[in-house]
């Protein structure tokens, strides 16, 4: 077995679940009561928020709305396309292998 196959499927459920996580992110900005460093909404904080966090440093809140998350959400769905996609560099080196 070599280092793409692995690679692959460490990254592929990774990716997907950060993706996964970003986007119920986005749904909690919609709900700004909620606290987030209760349980079950800190089993989404946590693991985001090293993202997030110096992102909205770079990119404030726009009129209140927090667009990181959206952001996180495009960028995480690219690097997955590049590495992992049907062409992707990690996909095409499993099947030179």
């Amino acid at each position: 077995m070599n280092a793409a196959v692995v690679s692959t499927w460490i990254l592929g459920p990774l990716l997907g679940l950060m993706i996964f996580l970003s986007i119920f992110r986005i749904v909690l900005t919609w709900y700004p009561q909620v606290e987030l460093n209760r349980f079950p909404f800190n089993v989404v904080a946590w693991p985001t928020e090293p993202f997030l966090g110096p992102l909205r440093k770079l990119i404030p809140p726009l009129g209140g709305v927090d667009i990181a998350p959206i952001l996180w959400v495009g960028i995480l769905s690219l690097v997955r396309e590049i590495l992992l996609g049907q062409q992707g560099l990690l996909t095409m080196m499993a099947r030179v292998q």
